[in-house]
């Protein structure tokens, strides 16, 4: 097959005090598996931190990512009382080819513009718009949910609002929510040279993801989520499109003196890294690549010496 792509799958680890990594859009609540005492994080919050990320750099230097899923007015034709997809597809043919394509090109039209967004080409999209429907599945997937690699106690959390609850009252209101006090997340992913090909996926693309993905976390600065740091970032590389290890997602493990429930820093635990060592030993693994800015991590992963294992930089 020819793309420059290679399939790969991803292990993020980052860690979180006293916060909400995933509430729940109807309860507010930390996603949690009551059987398991894991918190969950879903694929669509970490693409959501990827995506904020292009947006907040885009501040910074204007124009540097075009991305499709951006709830922002300003992104939005003028004039343009459609919604959603189609709405950001009248902004882009507007802003990119004024005069569209006769029928027969529009299509094709329709999916050059597309992949001229980063979002698009890593997690696919669609348009709609007559004559130019485009289905883009995404090369880059997570884990629908993704469990923390430590149980976690729930802890109860009440605060006050100086805002009053309602117009006709003068008090403010009482809050009540619940907070992890200390969760090491993972999010496994992966990247599918196949979906690739049809996205228009750069591997300049997959550079851009892993630094949206480790500096997204660390630039969190909302009340729920100020508190994270990213930990680990590892790239697992096949040495062919259709190779596959299982259990990619239980290669690296913590083991601890205390109670799971009981971490609440990273000094209470020590990694186990020595499954990913086994796993750089298979034939179909090109070789694992890492990033992480904490040297303690570092220097167990080094302590491996597993020369298919190897440091990275990031962007």
């Amino acid at each position: 097959m020819e793309n420059s792509i290679e399939k790969s799958e991803i292990l993020f680890l980052y860690e979180g005090k006293f916060t909400v990594p995933n509430g729940d859009p109807f309860t507010g609540e930390q996603r949690y598996d009551d059987e398991t005492k894991h918190i969950l994080v879903s694929d669509v919050r970490i693409k959501r931190f990827v995506r904020d990320y292009f947006i907040e750099q885009n501040q910074v230097t204007p124009d540097k990512y075009e991305i499709f899923v951006f709830n922002d007015k300003s992104q939005i034709a003028e004039g343009s009382k459609e919604s959603g997809a189609s709405a950001r597809m009248q902004s882009l043919w507007a802003k990119y080819s004024p005069k569209k394509p006769d029928k027969k090109q529009l299509e094709k039209a329709a999916l050059d513009l597309l992949q001229k967004c980063i979002d698009v080409r890593l997690f696919g999209g669609i348009s709609t718009e007559k004559d130019a429907a485009v289905n883009i599945t995404g090369p880059v997937q997570f884990a629908l949910l993704n469990p923390s690699l430590n149980k976690v106690d729930l802890r109860i959390h009440q605060n006050t609002s100086v805002f009053s609850s309602s117009a006709d009252k003068s008090r403010g209101a009482i809050g009540t929510t619940t907070v992890v006090p200390y969760a090491l997340n993972q999010i496994h992913g992966w990247v599918n040279p196949y979906s690739a090909a049809n996205s228009g996926l750069r591997k300049e693309d997959i550079d851009e993801l892993f630094s949206a993905l480790w500096n997204s976390i660390n630039n969190s600065n909302t009340r729920s989520k100020s508190n994270q740091s990213s930990v680990l970032l590892v790239q697992i590389v096949y040495n062919n499109a259709n190779d596959k290890l299982y259990g990619t997602d239980k290669l690296i493990s913590i083991n601890s003196d205390k109670e799971e429930e009981q971490i609440r820093e990273m000094g209470d635990y020590t990694f186990d890294f020595s499954q990913l060592a086994t796993a750089a030993s298979s034939d179909k693994v090109k070789e694992i690549r890492y990033y992480t800015e904490i040297s303690d991590v570092a220097n167990a992963i080094t302590a491996l010496k597993q020369p298919k294992i190897k440091p990275v930089k990031l962007l």
